[in-house]
């Protein structure tokens, strides 16, 4: 503390400001030191948390005639409703326990308002591609333009929004015909729509890095600069186990008309069951 004496005999008193690390051993200031760090790494790592976003609800995507709507039904309302081609989009809630309901979203494959999936894209926690497995032999080609948009789309969200997940629908298993030594129709069903698509897939990614676009490979009118066929395999070529824009898993159902058939010894016999298996593990 410093005392001052004016002229006048009056006397000022300046307070001494002692450091608080004054009385601080080195290894206490060091504790301090990483608290204080540690602390604000903690708080960085939150609010980015906060900042990447993520939806809440399940798109339903894929061409018309796969069975979306079927299956929106399916979950819905426990039973497989008589549909027809859709031209708007549906929305129900789903219920995945007695207090947990996930919005399921079908979005029509008409190829003039297919693309208003992406609207609702912002607002999903995962995208279900559906694809009728009985039929991808004859249209593997549309099938695949119509995946590259939605594969387009996923990689071109903004960073700070968490991109959804991805689960390839292989639908209408109970269609397949297949021999006992090629597996169960589910089986056969998801190898055939993983190999076609990829095929495909790969069809279109050689065909824009030649820098010949892929105009002629899909619908007409289709845009030429689409991305979204990265992936880190060797040379490029298009796997989805190598694809840069996250996880694509796969999965076989079918869904029947009507209540859900039960089988001889009383099992309920639910063709979503993989689907829905895939949604808890989620925890949508």
């Amino acid at each position: 503390m410093e005392v001052d004496s004016s002229s006048n005999g009056t006397m000022s008193v300046t307070p001494e400001v002692v450091p608080f690390t004054n009385g601080l051993s080195p290894q206490t200031l060091l504790l301090l030191s990483l608290v204080l760090v540690v602390g604000l790494l903690i708080v960085i790592t939150f609010s980015r948390r906060k900042a990447r976003s993520r939806g809440n609800a399940l798109l339903l995507v894929g061409p018309q005639d796969s069975g979306k709507t079927a299956i929106l039904s399916t979950l819905a309302y426990n039973q497989t409703l008589p549909s027809h081609t859709s031209l708007q989009v549906n929305t129900s809630l789903v219920p995945l326990s007695p207090a947990q309901f996930l919005p399921v979203v079908d979005i029509p494959g008409h190829l003039r308002i297919r693309d208003q999936f992406q609207e609702h894209l912002v607002n999903a926690k995962a995208v279900a591609f559906v694809v009728d497995a009985s039929t991808i032999s004859r249209n593997g080609s549309t099938v695949a333009e119509h995946l590259h948009y939605v594969l387009h789309a996923i990689t071109s969200l903004p960073p700070s929004h968490l991109a959804p997940s991805l689960l390839i629908l292989a639908h209408k298993c109970d269609l397949m015909k297949t021999a006992t030594s090629s597996g169960s129709p589910t089986e056969v069903a998801i190898s055939r729509v993983r190999t076609i698509l990829e095929r495909e897939l790969e069809k279109r990614r050689e065909a824009q890095s030649s820098g010949m676009g892929v105009e002629g490979l899909g619908a007409e009118g289709e845009r030429s600069d689409m991305g979204g066929l990265d992936c880190s395999s060797p040379r490029g070529i298009f796997k989805f186990a190598d694809w840069e824009g996250g996880e694509v898993d796969f999965a076989g159902t079918w869904a029947n008309i009507g209540e859900l058939k039960q089988e001889e010894k009383g099992a309920e016999t639910d063709g979503l069951a993989s689907l829905r298996s895939w949604l808890e593990h989620l925890s949508l």
